[in-house]
C-alpha cells in the first residue's frame, strides 16, 4: 500500500499532440475577449490561474531526473501541466453538474486515513518535504475523491467481465501462465549510506555513513526476530524508495534475476515462506565493498509449470487485467466527450504560438 502524501493530483488523460496544435490555432478562428495577464485558461468561464500552472511545472520538475534543456522544452512541458488542469476541470465541473463533488466529511475521512500512518510531527515534516500545505492536500483529497465518483458511476458500475471472458482469454494466453521457472515473492528492507535528497520511508530515518547503515540493519534485524511486523518496518525504515512505501515488498522474482548477488540468492533458498533472512550485504562488484545491507522476507512461491485456469489466483489477476483495460478505454473516450462538450479557451498555447510563429 502506498503511504506516500499525495501528489499533485495525477493526471490520467494522455495529451494528443493534435490537440494541442488545434488549440494553439485557436486565435486565427477570430476575435478574443481580453483576459488578465494571470488567467492561462478558462473551462466553461471558470478561470486557470498562472500561479497554478506554475505550481505543478515546479512540481513536475522536481519529480523528473532531466531537465528541460531548452525554453521550448520547457514550453512544452507547462503545455502539457495545463492541459492536464484543463481536462481535470472539465471532470470536476462535470461531477459538480451530477452532484458527485466529495464532501467535507467524505474529505477529513480521507485525510484522517492518511495522518494515522504518522504523528503529528512526522505528518508535518512529510508536508515540508513535499512543499505542500494541509489546505493543499485537502484540496487534491477533494479532487481526487470527486473524480473517483464520477468514474465510479459513470464508467466502472458498467464494466462487467464474465467467467466466459475470463476463460477465453486465459485460452488465448495460455502460455503466459505457464513459468519457465520458479518465483519467488519477496519483500525486503534495505539500508545504505547512499545520501537521499527526498525521505524514503516513513520516519525520514537515514544511515549516513557504512558504520551507521550496519547499526540500523542489526537494529531492525532485531525487531524482527522479536516479532515486529515486517512491512511495517519496512515502511517507517527501509531506505528503497520503490518498495519502502508498499511494505518491502518486491513481487515475484526468478533464480536468474537473483544470480547478480549470489548471496541474495542462497539466503531465499534457504527460506520457507513467511521466513526471514539473515542480514544480507550487497556488495558493490567495483570495490568488492558492501554498499547496502538488507533483510529480505519470502512471502510465497510459486513453482514452474502451467498455472491452470482453476487456480483462484489466475483468475482474479485475469478479472483484474480485463477490467483494467475496459476502464481505461472507456476512460479515454469519456474525457474526449466531456472535452468535445466544454468551451475552453487556452490562452497560454494561443501566446506560444503568436509568439513563435513569425
Amino acid at each position: 500500500m502506498n503511504t506516500a502524501l499525495p501528489a499533485r493530483l495525477q493526471r490520467q488523460v494522455s495529451i494528443p499532440v493534435v490537440l494541442l496544435m488545434a488549440a494553439a490555432l485557436l486565435p486565427v478562428a477570430g476575435c478574443k475577449q481580453e483576459h488578465k495577464a494571470d488567467v492561462v485558461a478558462t473551462v466553461n468561464g471558470h478561470a486557470i490561474m498562472k500561479s497554478e500552472m506554475d505550481k505543478q511545472y515546479e512540481q513536475q520538475l522536481a519529480q523528473q531526473q532531466q531537465q528541460p534543456q531548452s525554453e521550448d522544452q520547457a514550453n512544452s512541458l507547462r503545455l502539457n501541466v495545463l492541459r492536464a488542469l484543463i481536462d481535470e476541470e472539465i471532470v470536476q465541473q462535470r461531477a459538480a453538474k451530477m452532484n458527485l463533488t466529495a464532501t467535507s466529511e467524505e474529505v477529513d475521512t480521507k485525510l484522517n486515513e492518511m495522518k494515522a500512518r504518522y504523528t503529528e510531527d512526522q505528518f508535518n515534516q512529510q508536508l515540508a518535504a513535499n512543499h505542500t500545505t494541509l489546505d493543499e492536500v485537502k484540496h487534491d483529497l477533494r479532487r481526487s475523491l470527486t473524480q473517483n465518483k464520477l468514474l465510479n458511476k459513470e464508467i466502472n458500475s458498467k464494466i462487467t467481465v464474465t467467467d466466459a471472458d475470463v476463460a477465453s482469454y486465459y485460452n488465448q494466453h495460455k502460455s503466459e501462465y505457464n513459468l519457465i521457472q520458479t518465483e519467488y515473492h519477496l519483500a525486503e528492507i534495505l539500508v545504505t549510506d547512499v545520501p537521499s535528497p527526498q525521505p524514503v520511508n516513513l520516519q525520514n530515518s537515514k544511515a549516513t555513513n557504512d558504520a551507521d547503515a550496519r547499526k540500523k540493519i542489526q537494529a531492525l534485524k532485531n525487531r524482527l526476530d522479536s516479532g515486529e511486523d515486517f512491512g511495517t518496518m519496512a515502511m517507517n525504515f527501509s531506505e528503497d524508495p520503490e518498495t519502502a512505501p508498499n511494505g518491502g515488498d518486491k513481487g515475484f522474482v526468478t533464480v536468474d534475476q537473483m544470480k547478480v548477488e549470489p548471496a541474495v540468492l542462497n539466503a531465499v533458498l534457504k527460506l520457507k515462506p513467511g521466513e526471514v533472512t539473515p542480514i544480507v550485504p550487497l556488495v558493490d562488484p567495483q570495490s568488492k565493498k558492501p554498499a547496502a545491507y538488507a533483510v529480505f522476507k519470502l512471502i510465497a512461491i510459486e513453482p514452474a509449470g502451467q498455472r491452470e485456469l482453476k487456480d483462484p489466483s489466475v483468475q482474479q489477476a485475469i478479472r483484474q487485467q480485463l477490467h483494467e483495460g475496459r476502464s481505461q478505454l472507456l476512460k479515454n473516450a469519456y474525457f474526449e466527450m466531456l472535452r468535445d462538450q466544454a468551451k475552453v479557451e487556452n490562452f497560454y498555447a494561443e501566446e506560444i504560438f503568436k509568439n513563435d510563429a513569425h
